[in-house]
């Protein structure tokens, strides 16, 4: 077939595309071939994402866990669903309850109701074909009998013990031996193994409603959380609508608020108003719209963006073609600027998987800060995220913390579609580098032609605050200095960590390409 795109891969990255009718990417690749065992034994791409995302809870431990929150896209061969598994504050969460002090980063009174089993039991109850129990079994196996530690993993494992190392449980969780793992060091986490087989037996239920709810409960209680039984028993995912926004030809879909897909959807409506594709990829040119308009979107996120539930405006008049052309007008091409809201007038884990059937399956689970709140339920191997720590306490914001509420989320799955029928699943993991990452992929790929393997090689840039912005040491120098002279306060950085890591599957005649970011230890796997 005719492909957008050309097959050149012009950087130094050693990653190739692997092209095949079934396949599965993530960050890890003991994951990854965890998902695409699923489609040998007969399962669908839902079924490997599933897989997938449980195996990495044991096997990216850094990034998730099974106390994680979980969104997902699924194009089930005719539509596209969207899988809202972000879980709410705690029923005593009150401004009054934080004494009007911002919500605490990490510890038991900065973790939401955990989302993510609810997503494996809401996705596998919808469109699961192999048993539910059977999904679990690559992770219990390595949990039990244990996996070899890869370098990345021994190193993100070790920069985060000084943080985390005296959160409740998290010392006897993740420090056997006093210490991270070492590299190629074998990590046996029985504790964590035997909650999977309970959450297996009981189709999710034993976390939210039986003895793993009671015992959060307990170890809540003994730390001074303010997280329930009945918290737990009050979680719900839910099924959404995806929002989206048309960009050179194709329509990029999104979860809709409490994340933040809708800062790449504003970003890229902003930059639909310029032409960048008569500019060269990496030039200073293409790269300083591209920071402005990621400015833009982040300062309408940030005035706006809450809970759907508690939002002043609807998402679509954020969206809107109008207001967005006035937001591009605020761009001078040849200096950077300071951005602030408009007024419209209308460390986490990334998968995905596709099955020769056409099924597709966009999804991504998070502790958020690496191991997240660093709490670790004694006995369960249950690690906690620390998303309530995204409220602000500010009076009157949609954001500000309160009761039964989501926090601004910051995991967002992406999906494109052209002309109504799938394109590529994709999605770049790492914090506020989510969005700011699917606008430079799309720019590349429907911009510039490039395929999506050098999408994700690209050098990328990580907008910060103001004018601070990181670039990583792939960009041509000039660039640099040329992005330096409009106004820029430019660091190069060299930490992978600060940049994310891509995983993409772009659909061709009879197939796919999947491409994993060689920024982590990802695999493209498929038969």
């Amino acid at each position: 077939m005719t492909t957008p795109f050309d097959w050149n891969l012009p950087y130094a990255w050693p990653r190739k595309p692997m092209l095949a009718a079934n396949a599965v990417c993530t960050s890890q690749p003991l994951a990854a071939q965890a998902g695409l065992r699923m489609l040998a034994e007969g399962g669908n791409a839902v079924d490997a994402a599933i897989a997938t995302a449980i195996t990495l809870t044991i096997v990216e431990p850094v990034s998730n866990g099974i106390g994680s929150d979980a969104f997902a896209i699924v194009w089930d061969g005719n539509r596209l669903h969207g899988l809202n598994a972000s879980g709410r504050s705690p029923a005593a969460w009150t401004p009054e309850y934080f004494g009007g002090d911002a919500v605490p980063m990490f510890g038991w009174n900065s973790v939401t109701v955990p989302g993510a089993v609810s997503a494996w039991a809401e996705l596998h109850a919808k469109f699961g074909k192999l048993p539910f129990e059977r999904l679990f079994e690559p992770a219990i196996s390595y949990g039990r009998d244990g996996f070899l530690v890869s370098p990345t993993v021994a190193g993100q494992w070790a920069a985060q013990v000084p943080l985390f190392r005296d959160q409740p449980g998290f010392a006897e969780a993740f420090m056997p031996g006093g210490r991270a793992p070492e590299p190629g060091e074998l990590f046996r986490f029985p504790d964590h193994a035997a909650t999977l087989e309970k959450i297996a037996a009981s189709g999710g239920e034993e976390f939210y409603r039986g003895e793993l709810a009671a015992r959060l409960e307990e170890h809540s209680l003994a730390n001074g959380g303010a997280m329930r039984a009945g918290d737990l028993a009050a979680h719900r995912a839910d099924w959404v609508d995806p929002i989206k926004a048309s960009y050179r030809g194709y329509t990029v879909h999104e979860i809709p608020p409490n994340g933040q897909g809708i800062v790449a959807l504003i970003a890229l409506g902003i930059l639909e108003q310029f032409d960048l594709a008569s500019l060269p990829a990496d030039s200073a040119d293409s790269v300083h719209l591209q920071i402005e308009a990621v400015k833009l979107a982040f300062a309408d996120a940030q005035a706006y963006v809450a809970d759907i539930d508690h939002m002043s405006l609807p998402p679509e008049r954020l969206l809107d073609k109008d207001y967005l052309k006035l937001r591009a007008a605020l761009i001078d091409p040849k200096r950077a600027k300071p951005a602030s809201a408009g007024s419209p007038v209308g460390g986490t884990v990334y998968l995905t998987a596709a099955d020769a059937a056409g099924m597709m399956v966009s999804m991504i689970q998070s502790n958020y800060m690496g191991f997240g709140s660093g709490v670790v339920v004694p006995g369960t191997g249950i690690s906690l995220q620390n998303r309530g720590s995204h409220f602000g306490c500010e009076d009157g914001h949609p954001n500000r913390v309160g009761p039964n509420k989501r926090p601004y989320h910051t995991i967002i799955p992406g999906f494109v579609t052209k002309d109504g029928a799938p394109v590529m699943s994709f999605g770049v993991m790492g914090g506020t580098m989510q969005p700011q990452g699917h606008v430079q992929v799309m720019v590349r790929i429907a911009d510039h032609g490039q395929n999506p393997q050098a999408a994700c090689d690209g050098p990328r840039f990580r907008w910060v605050q103001g004018t601070h912005v990181s670039c990583e040491s792939g960009f041509p120098a000039a660039t640099l200095d040329e992005l330096a002279r409009r106004g820029h306060d430019l660091v190069t950085v060299d930490d992978y960590n600060e940049f994310g890591s891509c995983q993409a599957i772009w659909r061709l005649d009879g197939g796919y390409l999947a491409v994993s970011d060689p920024r982590r230890d990802g695999q493209a796997a498929g038969f």
